[in-house]
């Protein structure tokens, strides 16, 4: 164990509230301690799997479509969890964070440790900002990631 923790923002800000992982990593900047690894991605599986290599604790913070759509709403999923829930729900990208996981799991490559953070969505249209219930549950869900993090870090954790 090495104790490398990373935070992976899933998403594209120019399409409206799937930009919240974008979001969620730019404002953890200066809120986490340093050596703490942040980065974005488009939920391509092979370049999370990239993002993830070697490190003992991920976040994901995520966008998640559901139907019925309750914006803002937030989930905290293990990755059985996650893999379980993104099977049934929409996607922006081309493969899910659910391919993602179940690839990663056959291929050996999950982390010790894999928390995903996600917001319930609505409008992820082309060119749309952040809408209301997102904005407003933003600093929310940065609290809850920032904690984990700091969490993460600290040498006694439970294992």
């Amino acid at each position: 164990m090495n104790g490398r923790v990373v935070v992976i923002g899933v998403g594209n800000p120019l399409r409206g509230d799937d930009g919240v992982g974008p979001a969620t990593v730019e404002a953890l900047r200066g809120r986490v301690p340093d050596d703490t690894v942040l980065t974005v991605s488009d939920g391509e599986p092979a370049r999370m799997l990239d993002l993830w290599r070697g490190a003992d604790t991920v976040f994901v913070v995520e966008a998640l479509r559901t139907r019925p759509a309750r914006p803002g709403e937030l989930h905290t999923l293990t990755a059985a969890d996650a893999a379980d829930r993104t099977a049934a729900t929409a996607s922006t990208h081309a493969l899910g964070l659910g391919e993602c996981l179940a690839l990663a799991e056959v291929l050996g490559q999950l982390p010790q440790r894999l928390v995903v953070h996600a917001m319930e969505v609505a409008d992820v249209e082309l060119g749309a900002p952040l809408s209301e219930a997102v904005r407003s549950a933003l600093p929310e869900l940065i609290d809850r990631v920032a904690a984990s993090v700091r969490q993460a870090h600290e040498p006694n954790r439970e294992q």
